[in-house]
């Protein structure tokens, strides 16, 4: 049969990882090789009480899954997380990979980890990575924003039983391809029909492997749709309807947004009372001068409410912080901002959690009050930096961030990363 003049090696990848060279990878802020490491940050930066952790980052290329287990086999604790940052690449890997993870009942996240030692704006060079890779842990810091995994690695991330997308990081799925290397000269029909059932068979192992990995099946549907050279970016409904992160509040930690004016952002989606649909919170935190910072509160409009709810923030039972008056609207947010004392600042550094309390107006004309909690996390640090450039009490304060600056409290990261 014409089949038997076949040499056919079929690889299922990611997007460009077989049509460009592999210093476009390195250009897009990827190594063009799965590197795993051990990382070490200051107290919680991996999460409450964390400060060590396990980097995966990088193309997953055709040996990543043997480096991985021998690698996950020196390190004895099983609990410490997994943050992954990349644009995906092998397939058949990555579920190996997932498979090793479940068997470790791995908690993952998803994050880009920042090495000080590295040269900056440079994570994957071969300085960078010869550092990384010199065995034992690296000083690190841990970022979210922007921090992504694409294509194959989201199979390797859902092979972890703890999984959390934070806010401003995305996971991006789309349809494999297939590539056929073919020696001799088979006749077109023999190639198509080829390649035909080896899709076919891609389609059946993918749906098995999502649906062993306890991931709906709808996930499945929506991955045949998204053509290989397009992404989609999973929304927060659909990461927690096909139940890859059932947070109802996932938020972020507290960073420090160095820019002309620095501030302190931390974001939140609070899932809505419909089950399927998320909102929108943004928390900015101003320092106008040595005696008076700023607490700014942004979050999508709910038209049926709109204006008509009241929030006040607490740090304790007993100290309220900010708030407690109806919003301003500002396009499609609602906006509550006040000037908060430097003892009210050290209150919310002493608490692990401030509440958050929202009196909303009833149908019956009875206000109900609705409550919840974010955490403090990297508030402190970030305060500490931002307190440092604050001018003196005598300068005029500075007027709260424009309207212009809002919406981006509901930008996502994008699809390709920044270098």
């Amino acid at each position: 049969m014409f089949v038997r003049l076949l040499l056919l090696v079929a690889l299922l990848s990611f997007p460009g990882a077989l049509r460009a060279e592999e210093t476009r990878v390195e250009k897009a802020g990827f190594a063009p090789k799965l590197t795993i490491y051990l990382a070490r940050g200051p107290a919680n930066a991996c999460g409450a009480g964390c400060d060590r952790w396990i980097t995966i980052e990088g193309e997953i290329d055709r040996d990543s899954a043997g480096r991985v287990r021998r690698f996950l086999a020196g390190v004895k604790d099983t609990q410490r997380p997994i943050f992954l940052h990349s644009p995906g690449g092998n397939v058949e890997q990555s579920y190996a990979i997932a498979r090793l993870l479940r068997t470790r009942k791995a908690v993952a996240r998803i994050g880009r980890t920042i090495v000080p030692a590295c040269n900056a704006g440079k994570q994957v060079d071969a300085a960078c990575l010869k550092i990384k890779n010199a065995g034992g842990e690296v000083e690190a810091e841990l970022v979210t924003r922007n921090a992504m995994c694409n294509s194959a690695c989201g199979y390797l991330f859902m092979g972890a039983t703890n999984r959390e997308v934070a806010p401003d990081a995305v996971i991006a799925v789309h349809n494999s391809r297939l590539t056929l290397v073919i020696h001799g000269h088979p006749p077109p029909q023999v190639v198509a029909d080829y390649r035909r059932r080896q899709l076919a068979s891609a389609d059946r192992d993918r749906a098995a492997f999502i649906a062993t990995m306890g991931i709906k099946r709808e996930l499945e549907d929506l991955i045949r749709t998204v053509k290989f050279e397009s992404q989609h970016v999973l929304t927060r409904p659909e990461l927690y309807r096909f139940g890859i992160d059932t947070r109802p509040l996932p938020e972020t930690a507290w960073t420090l947004e160095k820019e002309a004016r620095p501030f302190i952002r931390k974001i939140a989606l609070e899932k809505r009372a419909d089950g399927t649909s998320f909102r929108t919170m943004e928390w900015r935190l101003y320092c106008e001068n040595k005696d008076r910072a700023r607490l700014m509160f942004v979050r999508e409009l709910d038209e049926g409410g709109a204006g008509k709810s009241t929030v006040v923030m607490m740090a304790g039972t007993d100290k309220a912080v900010a708030f407690g008056r109806l919003p301003a609207r500002i396009g499609k947010y609602e906006v509550w901002s006040d000037a908060v004392k430097p003892d009210t600042v050290k209150a919310m550094l002493a608490v692990p959690r401030l509440q958050v309390g929202e009196n909303v107006p009833a149908q019956d004309g009875k206000p109900a009050t609705v409550t919840f909690d974010i955490d403090t996390l990297g508030l402190e640090p970030a305060w500490t930096q931002l307190a440092a450039s604050c001018p003196a009490p005598a300068a005029r304060p500075v007027a709260p961030s424009p309207a212009g600056a809002l919406p981006s409290v509901s930008a996502a990261p994008a699809v390709t990363p920044s270098p």
